[in-house]
């Protein structure tokens, strides 16, 4: 099996030496040219506390093959999603906030009457050829991924399975049971639908690792050691359970990008991203109550890493503010697509070249808050943070001096704010409301 590390150092030996005239680059003059392949790959409940890179979280897991993408690539410490799965998926898919969409909570359904990243490239970057395999989330019906104007949807159309040895399977409209380990096979039908392919595509992979239920992967795929299968165990004890299903994923993953040829793996651009926070149940440093499912950092900071063609910022660290929307209009911008801002959705494609391009001010998450029947909404500049509850309540945090978020500032015992932080509220509270009117 071919080493995916190794390919990328040899490429990138290639890229530096090359560029310099010291030596000749032996990329075929074809693949330079030509249009990058687009892998999206999203881990399912993966906070900064969970992967590699980061500092947040004391346990981490063993991810050599997301490593190698930080280590070739930039890895970015300001992306926001959401706070659940279904709403992240949303804003990717068609670059509008929640509250535009009225996907809001983890399955609440996406109008097929929407645009999507799938639609838009069918129209302007008609070469492309696309698929989606993995969870979908935004619809019961098995027809809706092809609805959206994707030519091939592989996967579950659940948030979750009750088994990850045993699940739904539903290829273009059509359901049957597997029995295979769904990390697994999600990655096989990646590698056969890649293999396929003879013009430039776009494949969104969707893993559902490491969602729920905790269990127990194939040895192979994990290096946790000997896990016992007793649910009790899991239950007492799930954070090893949840590690190696991130280090299965990893391992697939790897799996994917060997399996592509040297010519295919430099005209492929990875995005890695987390779709939310970390589960309650094994968040690490962030309160449990600030978890997934929460706006607060836990919940909507995520980790995004980028490699691949055409970045040429290598072992990078990026701390831009980039919005979960920012996948739909970056992904049009790479493919050619004539589109670089639309809706809710800015690229950010000129940060893989230059640490100093134009970046947002702000950037912007929601959820819908069932105990007040109302949304939450929460928006953030480079140093401050505000947040308004649905319940009239209010937050504000500077994370330049306390990312944890802590102390909230409006509390009456913090109070009166001086005169920076109380510039920065009235400056978050103005742009809140030209967002949401």
């Amino acid at each position: 099996m071919k080493n995916f590390f190794l390919k990328y150092c040899v490429s990138l030996f290639l890229i530096i030496f090359g560029c310099s005239g010291e030596i000749e680059s032996s990329e075929p003059e074809e693949s330079k040219n030509s249009s990058p392949n687009i892998l999206l790959i999203i881990a399912d409940d993966m906070g900064l506390d969970a992967t590699p890179g980061y500092s947040v979280g004391e346990t981490k897991p063993s991810m050599p093959n997301l490593q190698s993408l930080i280590n070739s690539g930039i890895k970015f410490n300001n992306f926001w999603s959401n706070p659940v799965c279904s709403p992240t998926r949303s804003t990717i898919l068609t670059g509008k906030y929640g509250f535009k969409t009225g996907v809001l909570s983890a399955g609440d359904k996406l109008s097929s009457l929407e645009t999507s990243i799938y639609n838009h490239l069918n129209a302007n970057s008609p070469e492309y050829s696309n698929a989606l395999i993995g969870k979908w989330h935004l619809s019961n019906n098995p027809n809706h991924p092809n609805e959206m104007g994707i030519d091939y949807f592989a996967g579950l159309l659940s948030g979750s399975v009750n088994s990850y040895y045993n699940w739904n399977l539903t290829k273009n409209g059509q359901t049957s049971l597997s029995s295979s380990y769904i990390t697994s096979k999600l990655t096989d039908l990646a590698i056969e639908w890649t293999k396929d392919q003879s013009s430039p595509w776009f494949l969104w992979l969707a893993y559902n690792s490491p969602h729920t239920p905790f269990h127990v992967p194939p040895s192979e795929l994990h290096k946790q050691g000997p896990l016992s299968n007793d649910s009790a165990n899991i239950e007492a004890n799930p954070l090893p359970y949840y590690m190696a299903s991130i280090e299965a994923m990893d391992a697939e993953m790897g799996r994917l990008l060997n399996s592509f040829s040297d010519e295919v793996l430099k005209n492929t651009i990875i995005l890695f991203v987390g779709d939310n926070g970390t589960p309650n149940q094994v968040v690490q440093t962030y309160n449990s109550r600030r978890a997934k499912g929460s706006i607060f950092q836990g919940g909507i900071n995520v980790p995004m890493i980028i490699s691949g063609k055409g970045i040429s910022r290598i072992s990078e660290t990026e701390d831009a503010l980039i919005n979960g929307t920012d996948l739909f209009a970056t992904i049009l911008d790479l493919a050619g697509a004539g589109i670089n801002e639309k809706h809710d959705s800015k690229s950010f494609k000129e940060l893989f070249s230059y640490s100093n391009a134009s970046k947002r001010e702000f950037v912007y998450s929601e959820k819908y808050n069932s105990n007040s029947f109302g949304q939450d909404y929460t928006i953030r500049n480079k140093t401050h943070k505000y947040i308004y509850f649905s319940d009239g309540n209010e937050a504000l945090y500077d994370l330049s001096a306390n990312p944890l978020e802590f102390p909230n500032l409006l509390s009456p015992n913090q109070l009166p704010l001086n005169e920076v932080d109380s510039a920065a509220k009235n400056e978050l509270v103005l742009q809140l409301g030209v967002i949401r009117n």
